[in-house]
């Protein structure tokens, strides 16, 4: 039997090669996907997120991106999940982030949605239906 040496719960992730071109960060606000961007790890490194080196790309989403957005994006928002980013890599969805989904200031730089207004935008809308 395998004998954990931490109280605290693991989380594990099965490594997926596609790694080493990038992890799509994708960015969503009441469900729905307004920006993504491509993260490729530094060389030597498996990890693509921003603070340990990796660097941003203009990406587009893929038809994959599209249908997993569009199978979580109702369910993040009924659950009062309004600022999300997601990561796919590949054809897979690896995580949810909900408490610090970065990459906005990187889809604006590349031209693509300025996310900050969509954001305060959105909360605008819900303090006047309010």
């Amino acid at each position: 039997m395998f004998e954990l040496s931490y109280p605290e719960p693991w989380v594990v992730q099965k490594f997926i090669p596609a790694v080493t071109k990038g992890d799509k960060r994708i960015i969503l606000l009441d469900g729905e996907a307004v920006g993504a961007i491509n993260r490729v790890p530094a060389k030597g490194e498996t990890r693509s997120n921003m603070h340990v080196g990796g660097r941003a790309e203009a990406i587009e989403m893929s038809e994959r991106d599209q249908e997993i957005c569009d199978r979580i994006g109702p369910a993040l928002s009924e659950r009062g999940l309004i600022f999300v980013g997601i990561d796919v890599i590949g054809d897979y969805l690896t995580e949810i982030n909900v408490t610090s989904p970065t990459g906005v200031q990187e889809v604006r730089r590349f031209g693509g949605a300025d996310i900050s207004a969509l954001f305060w935008d959105w909360v605008e809308g819900r303090l006047e239906k309010d």
